[in-house]
C-alpha cells in the first residue's frame, strides 16, 4: 500500500514507538490520527505533525469505538492504516514477598495491552471493511505490537509477556480472518528500545539488558520500529506473521 494520501490510526502515539510512527507516516504522506490517554502528549504530537489527536483509553471498548469515529469525522474517511502502540510495562512477581499475589497486576496489565490491542484491531477491521477495495483488493494493514518478551518473558514480567504473547498469537488467526476483506495484520515484537517504559527502569539493569544485545550494542531507537511499520505497511505480500525487531537479542532470565 502507498502510504502517501492514506489515513492512518497510531494508538499510543504521544510518545515512545507510536509517536516515531505517527511522524513516519505523515512524513510519507499519511494524513494521522493519533489515539493516547494522555491526550496532552498525543495534541503535542499531532501539531507537529499536521495530525490530530483524539483522548481515549484503549482499554475501554466504547471509548475506542468513539475515537476512531471522532478520527473518521475529523480526517474525512476511515484509516486504512492503523497502528497499535499503546501499551504498559508492569513487572511483579506471580508470588512476592510475604506470599503477595499480583493479579491485579496481571488484569491492568492484559486490559490495556490486550484488550486495548483487540479492541482497536476490531473497530479499526470492521470500518476497514466497508472501505473500496484498491486496485490489489486491499483495504487496509493492522500492525500490532508485541514483544521479544512474548518469547523471552523474564523474571517479574509473567503478566507482560503473556500479554505480548497472546497479541503475537492472534496475528495468524486475525490475518486469516480478515483476509477474506483484504485487511493485512502484522505484529512487530521489538526488542529493548529507548522508550519512556525502558527509561523507567534501574540504570544498572539498563546497562545490563543492553550489554546482551549482539549488534548493535545499543537500545533500539524508535525511529527503527516506524521504519518497519512503514515497510510493513508499503509490502503487500508480508501478512499474519510477528517479525521480532531486536538486534538478535535474548533475554536472559533475569
Amino acid at each position: 500500500m502507498l502510504i502517501d494520501g492514506q489515513i492512518a490510526l497510531v494508538t499510543g502515539g504521544g510518545s515512545g514507538l507510536g509517536a516515531a510512527t505517527a511522524r513516519q507516516l505523515a512524513a510519507k504522506g499519511a494524513k494521522v490520527a493519533i489515539l493516547d490517554f494522555d491526550i496532552d502528549r498525543a495534541s503535542a504530537v499531532a501539531a507537529e505533525i499536521g495530525g490530530i489527536a483524539v483522548q481515549a483509553d484503549v482499554s475501554d471498548e466504547a471509548a475506542v469505538s468513539a475515537a476512531i469515529d471522532s478520527a473518521v469525522a475529523q480526517l474525512g474517511g476511515v484509516p486504512r492504516i492503523a497502528v497499535s502502540c499503546a501499551g504498559i510495562g508492569m513487572a511483579a512477581r506471580i508470588v512476592g514477598r510475604e506470599g503477595k499475589l499480583s493479579f491485579d497486576v496481571f488484569e491492568k496489565t492484559l486490559k490495556v495491552n490486550l484488550f486495548g490491542t483487540y479492541n482497536v484491531m476490531s473497530h479499526a477491521a470492521r470500518r476497514m471493511a466497508e472501505l473500496e477495495p484498491m486496485a490489489d483488493g486491499e483495504r487496509g494493514i493492522i500492525i500490532n505490537t508485541a514483544s521479544v518478551a512474548f518469547e523471552d518473558g523474564q523474571l517479574g514480567q509473567a503478566a507482560y509477556a503473556a500479554s505480548k504473547g497472546a497479541i503475537a498469537s492472534m496475528c495468524l488467526p486475525a490475518a486469516r480472518e480478515l483476509a477474506q476483506s483484504g485487511i493485512r495484520v502484522m505484529a512487530i515484537a521489538p526488542g529493548l528500545f529507548q522508550t519512556p517504559m525502558m527509561e523507567g527502569l534501574p540504570p544498572e539493569i539498563s546497562a545490563k539488558n543492553t550489554a546482551n544485545i549482539p549488534f548493535p550494542t545499543r537500545l533500539g531507537a524508535p525511529e527503527e520500529y516506524a521504519l518497519l511499520a512503514e515497510q510493513i505497511v508499503t509490502n503487500p505480500f508480508l501478512n499474519g506473521t510477528t517479525i521480532r525487531l531486536d538486534g538478535a537479542v535474548r533475554l536472559p532470565p533475569r
